[in-house]
């Protein structure tokens, strides 16, 4: 499993094949301005919730891409009156797709179209693919759910926003890192704007210090599971 940090909270997972995006909020953010959507290959685009720094590319990519939207029942419903390939989820769903199982599990936060429209509870995705597994938590508060994580799957990785004020900051992040049983953590969500910068070393040396590692990837960038 290959994943690649465009910027923000949006990801590239290349697994068995398939292209999954996650989260493309790509073109509006200045430090991401290397990243060519149109260059972007797309299957699946996952959605952790409906604001604006979250489906900014969305609909452009889905368009030029034929892409499946998996999100809740809202977001993908609101996608598939526009004409878009979709797939609607709820909590505590789970769905084999070509490329592996997608679980749908709770996060903490708020979740709305930038248009006003109702973007339902936003979540965050278990994927179990190619024999490794990864919990992505989406924008959320540091919660007990998480704790149900590791009863159904060993992580390999979990990604978790860091960047404080909107959600976790990272010493929120390390305490979640225990409750999902997983010490290797992706870092997102953090520095995109002024609200969110974070020290990226300070971050680092809190999770060593905890016994976990803190991967922050520059834009771009690759790592594999």
């Amino acid at each position: 499993m290959k994943i690649t940090y465009l910027g923000h909270a949006s990801l590239a997972i290349e697994v068995n094949g398939v292209s999954i995006l996650v989260d493309p909020f790509i073109s509006p953010n200045p430090l991401a301005a290397h990243i060519d959507i149109n260059a972007l290959k797309a299957d699946f685009i996952l959605l952790t919730h409906a604001h604006g720094d979250h489906v900014a590319d969305v609909e452009a990519i889905a368009t030029r891409t034929q892409a499946t939207i998996v999100s809740n029942f809202e977001i993908a419903d609101y996608y598939g009156k526009k004409g878009l390939n979709h797939h609607p989820m709820n909590h505590g769903g789970s769905w084999k797709f070509p490329f592996g199982t997608v679980k749908y599990v709770n996060a903490i936060h708020s979740s709305a179209f930038p248009d006003g429209t109702y973007g339902g509870n936003p979540g965050g995705f278990v994927i179990e693919a190619a024999g490794k597994s990864i919990y992505i938590s989406g924008d959320t508060a540091l919660t007990f759910d998480m704790k149900l994580i590791p009863l159904r799957t060993k992580l390999d990785l979990a990604v978790f926003p860091i960047g404080n004020n909107f959600t976790m900051d990272v010493a929120d992040a390390a305490i979640a890192a225990d409750f999902v049983e997983c010490n290797k953590v992706l870092g997102i969500h953090f520095d995109t704007f002024g609200y969110i910068t974070i020290d990226h070393e300070a971050a680092k040396q809190h999770f060593a210090e905890t016994g976990k590692e803190l991967i922050l990837l520059p834009i771009g960038d690759t790592i594999e599971i």
